[in-house]
């Protein structure tokens, strides 16, 4: 028997909830204090008459006015620090952050972030600490009673403290109120608010943490992200993370997939991970690298964390628990399973794609959303991406299995739910039937259960119509996203392996890598054999790359021609995929 099945878009619903109040943190605990905005009403800062804000006093001379020392972790044991580190090229700097050359000195630590930051490319007009000192002081120089409310755009975003002392968290909500002043595109941020508070720990005074803030917020570095400002981007960066969890965790992934209704809502918190749930001493060694590198090192350290929750827990732990907020609490005691040095090592041996990789799987997630009807006003908006169990039917696997084949398919097209194109039960086993009912739509998800019970199965990233541009040849296209798995009796993926490992592309000799030329179908001909016949395979060359997944590069099409894109095929007598 065999099932065919695609996503189509439907209609978005829910809408934004209500501003919440600021409840004050705790004083327990060492470093990691915490501030929650939870339900309405809406959050204010009032200026009492007697306790009057000094906006333009005037710097300190070192970093720490605003640090509660008793809660702040020591240095690690000096290092040999070189002399000139302030001078060293980013590639030796880079390669310094990652050894956590740094963490030995807290004053170190605060003039390289103030020297990183500064040559961050930002847009021409940036608020700086002189704007931040006239807004501050208007806002908040004269005694009064008046409210301040704290931004929109921080509904529902938890605020850590850390170890801020009293002034630090008051300074903290002036220069997030002062953000939202002078930044007036920003609609949802749910990471500004740690930032704001690591920044502070060294800074000099708010108005130099204002500042910095202030040129990550407005970079322009090409294809490099530091901080989402909008529902859309936020949501586009969680499902890039669900993409690469997928590919790059895939035991965890399973896991995830088994014991949760909702995979996506999980990869949801991978931010509050990084900035909300990891101690201190481990979130200050992310912002290190994370100053230097930009998104992509959150990534590779979200996904750290992701494979070491799965080498510390066992899948019968985790039945009838609540698996978000068991990795919630994982990564709290996240000193229990391993150091900040080792999560760091590990986060790095993560073989990631480019950043302009990234970036263009972003852009195709950023798409989908806004074909969803989410767009960059919005400061939320509620939806699901998990299937629907209840009314989801069919005769080859049951809800829970399809919940997991689903929860394999890139993060875009999960969006909605499976719609049935055809079946054999219902349609028959006619071949040109299925090209008839498959074609005009991609994805598809195609099942395949066996008399003995077995079910196996592909998802194929492009529409069956392709196989058409070739004429009479039988033609291979399709995307590395294309992939195959079992249902049953073990629920298993398989990537094609130049896909899964792109190094092994440089074992082939050149001598055997043909370079691709045009032809009048933009195609590069090719027998399985060598040889020329009516009966040959052909494969894509670059001028289709606009059509490539972002998981596939052009430089993968620099392989033996009868490798290269051999994802799917159809022809009048059969189909071939894999």
């Amino acid at each position: 028997m065999l099932q065919v099945g695609l996503s189509l878009p439907r209609s978005p619903g829910g809408a934004a909830r209500g501003f919440p109040r600021a409840e004050p943190a705790g004083a327990e605990g060492t470093g990691s204090g915490r501030e929650a905005f939870g339900s309405s009403p809406v959050t204010i800062v009032i200026t009492p008459e007697a306790d009057t804000w000094d906006i333009d006093t005037s710097s300190c001379l070192g970093c720490g006015q605003f640090v509660d020392w008793d809660r702040m972790p020591d240095p690690q044991q000096p290092a040999q620090i070189p002399r000139d580190i302030l001078s060293k090229p980013p590639k030796e700097l880079k390669k310094l952050a990652r050894e956590g050359c740094w963490a030995t000195s807290h004053a170190l630590r605060a003039r390289l972030y103030h020297q990183l930051i500064q040559q961050v490319p930002c847009r021409l007009v940036t608020p700086d600490a002189p704007v931040y000192r006239d807004v501050a002081s208007r806002l908040f120089g004269k005694p009064s009673g008046s409210p301040h409310p704290l931004p929109e755009f921080l509904e529902g975003c938890p605020m850590p403290t850390y170890c801020l002392n009293a002034e630090g968290v008051t300074a903290l909500k002036k220069i997030l109120i002062c953000v939202g002043n002078l930044f007036p595109d920003i609609t949802y941020s749910p990471i500004l608010p740690s930032l704001v508070a690591l920044l502070l720990h060294y800074s000099e005074d708010d108005a130099q943490c204002f500042e910095s803030v202030s040129r990550l917020i407005a970079s322009n570095a090409p294809h490099t992200s530091y901080i989402d400002q909008s529902f859309l981007a936020h949501q586009a960066s969680c499902m890039t993370f669900g993409d690469l969890a997928n590919k790059h965790c895939p035991a965890a992934h399973k896991l995830i997939a088994s014991t949760s209704e909702n995979v996506f809502e999980v990869y949801s918190e991978w931010l509050s991970w990084l900035f909300h749930d990891l101690p201190f001493d481990y979130a200050i060694r992310v912002l290190d690298v994370f100053l230097l590198e930009g998104q992509k090192v959150l990534y590779r350290i979200a996904l750290a964390l992701l494979k070491q929750y799965r080498l510390s827990v066992a899948s019968a732990e985790l039945e009838g628990t609540d698996i978000k907020a068991d990795l919630q609490a994982f990564v709290q005691n996240i000193a229990e399973h391993v150091t900040v040095s080792k999560l760091l090592e590990r986060a790095f041996g993560i073989r990631l794609f480019s950043r302009k990789e990234i970036w263009l799987l972003q852009m195709a997630n950023r798409k989908a959303l806004m074909e969803r009807g989410i767009t960059m006003v919005q400061s939320r908006h509620s939806f699901h991406l998990a299937m629907d169990m209840q009314n989801f039917s069919s005769s080859i696997v049951t809800a829970q299995e399809m919940r997991i084949v689903w929860s394999w398919i890139p993060e875009r097209f999960s969006l909605s739910p499976p719609l049935l194109l055809f079946s054999t039960s219902q349609d028959g086993c006619s071949l040109q039937r299925f090209y008839t009912c498959c074609e005009g739509f991609e994805p598809t998800v195609l099942l395949i259960k066996t008399t003995e019970g077995e079910v196996c199965g592909a998802f194929l990233s492009s529409d069956w119509s392709e196989r058409k541009k070739s004429g009479t040849t039988s033609a291979f296209f399709g995307t590395g996203e294309c992939f195959v798995f079992t249902v049953r009796p073990e629920a298993e993926r398989y990537e094609w392996v130049l896909i899964q490992k792109p190094e092994l592309a440089k074992a082939v000799p050149r001598c055997r890598q043909r370079s691709p030329s045009p032809c009048p179908e933009s195609l590069l001909g090719s027998s399985p054999g060598g040889s020329p016949g009516s009966s040959r395979l052909t494969v894509p060359t670059p001028q289709r790359r606009g059509r490539l997944s972002p998981f596939l590069a052009t430089r993968h099409f620099l392989l033996p021609s009868k490798t290269a894109s051999m994802f799917m095929s159809g022809s009048r007598e059969g189909i071939v995929i894999g």
